[in-house]
């Protein structure tokens, strides 16, 4: 028996607004805000890097330019996960 293919995912990330000091995720209706000084792997980069987005299983931001991984989890819950840069 063969399973049927998977649906396409329709839901995605994207960048809605970037400024000097971050930046605005937009994800299932809900926005956040990334500051530069947070999350530092963003501030020297491309806005082409920025924007390109990728969405893994709704929970798992990927930015491909820039090799950056960031879950939902770490954005709803930030004082769980203290972010360290090196």
């Amino acid at each position: 028996m063969k399973s049927l293919k998977n649906g396409k995912n329709i839901s995605k990330a994207e960048i809605a607004n970037i400024s000097e000091r971050g930046f605005w995720p937009l994800l299932a209706g809900k926005e956040y805000f990334l500051p530069f000084d947070k999350y530092p792997w963003f501030k020297d980069a491309k806005i082409s890097s920025i924007i390109n987005v990728k969405l893994f299983h709704n929970r798992h931001l990927y930015w491909p330019d820039l090799d950056v991984d960031l879950t939902i989890e770490i954005l709803n819950n930030p004082e769980r996960y203290p972010l360290t840069y090196n």
